[in-house]
C-alpha cells in the first residue's frame, strides 16, 4: 500500500473559519492562526472595537477575514450572525466553538442570574451554534470541522470554587461525543480540546484571585497560547479525517486524571 505524505504544511486555503469569543485570549489566538494557514476568519463575538483590532492584524499580515458581532447568549444574534457570514463570506465550514466564561463562586453562592449567564454562554450557546453551523452545511451537502474549547477543569476539579464552569464543559465534552456520532454520516467531524491553565485574560482574572498555581504543577509553568497551534491545526486538517468525537486534553500533565 502506497501511503502519500502529510503535507508539511496546513493549507486552509478556500476554507471559511468561524471563531466564537475571538475578541480576546485563546479565541483572538484561534483566530490569527487559522487566518495565517489560509482560512477566511470571521471574528465573532461581543465587543465590536476588539474584533475590528483582530480583523485589522490579519488583513495587515496579508490574511483574510471579517467581524461579526454575535452573543453566544441571545438565539437571534447567533442567526443573524450565521446569515451575515453567509452573505459576506459564504458558511463556515469550521466552527471553533471558543466563546465562555468562568464562575469563581461556590455553587450555594451563586445566583441564579449567573448560573444562567454560565450555562448559556458556555453550554447552550456553543450546541445552537454547532446545530446551525451543522444544518447549514447538511443542506448544501458538504462537509466541516467543529472544534469546541472545553477543560481540564471538565475532568478535575478542586471543590474551592467554579462548580458550574467544571460542570459546563464536562457537558461541553458529552455535546462533542454525542453530535459526531450524529452527524458523521454527513462528513462533519466534531472534536474538542481542553486546555490545562493557559496565559489569557480568563486566566489572568483567576491568578488576581487565587494563588500561583504553578507550584503545585510537575514543570511549574502555565501554557503559551502557540502550544495549542499544532492541536487545533490537526483538528481542522485532512489529517484528522478519521478522528471524531475526541476531547483532546493539552496541559503539560498540570492536572489529575
Amino acid at each position: 500500500m502506497t501511503v502519500a505524505a502529510p503535507p508539511s504544511i496546513i493549507d486552509l486555503t478556500g476554507e471559511v473559519a468561524l471563531v466564537t469569543g475571538a475578541s480576546s485570549g485563546l479565541g483572538r489566538h484561534f483566530a490569527l492562526t487559522l487566518a495565517a494557514h489560509g482560512a477566511t476568519v470571521v471574528a465573532a463575538g461581543r465587543r465590536r472595537d476588539r474584533l475590528a483590532d483582530v480583523v485589522a492584524q490579519i488583513v495587515d499580515a496579508g490574511g483574510a477575514a471579517t467581524a461579526v458581532p454575535i452573543d453566544v447568549t441571545e438565539h437571534e444574534s447567533m442567526l443573524t450572525g450565521f446569515s451575515t457570514i453567509a452573505d459576506q463570506v459564504g458558511d463556515p465550514t469550521i466552527l471553533v466553538n471558543n466563546a465562555g466564561i468562568p464562575d469563581a463562586q461556590r455553587a450555594t453562592k451563586m445566583p441564579v442570574e449567573l448560573i444562567d449567564q454560565v450555562i448559556a454562554t458556555n453550554l447552550r450557546g456553543p450546541y445552537i451554534m454547532a446545530c446551525e453551523f451543522a444544518r447549514r452545511l447538511m443542506a448544501q451537502k458538504r462537509g466541516g470541522r467543529i472544534v469546541n474549547i472545553s477543560s481540564m477543569a471538565a475532568f478535575d476539579y478542586s471543590g474551592d470554587g467554579a462548580a458550574l464552569y467544571s460542570i459546563t464543559k464536562a457537558a461541553v465534552n458529552r455535546m462533542t461525543e454525542a453530535l459526531a456520532v450524529e452527524w458523521a454520516k454527513f462528513d462533519i467531524n466534531v472534536n474538542a480540546i481542553a486546555p490545562g491553565v493557559f496565559a489569557s485574560e480568563m486566566t489572568d482574572g483567576m491568578l488576581k484571585r487565587i494563588a500561583d498555581p504553578r507550584g503545585t504543577f510537575p514543570r511549574q509553568r502555565i501554557g503559551d497560547a502557540d502550544q495549542l497551534e499544532s492541536t487545533l491545526l490537526y483538528l481542522v486538517s485532512p489529517a484528522s479525517g478519521f478522528v471524531t468525537g475526541t476531547v483532546i486534553k493539552v496541559d503539560d500533565g498540570q492536572l489529575r486524571r
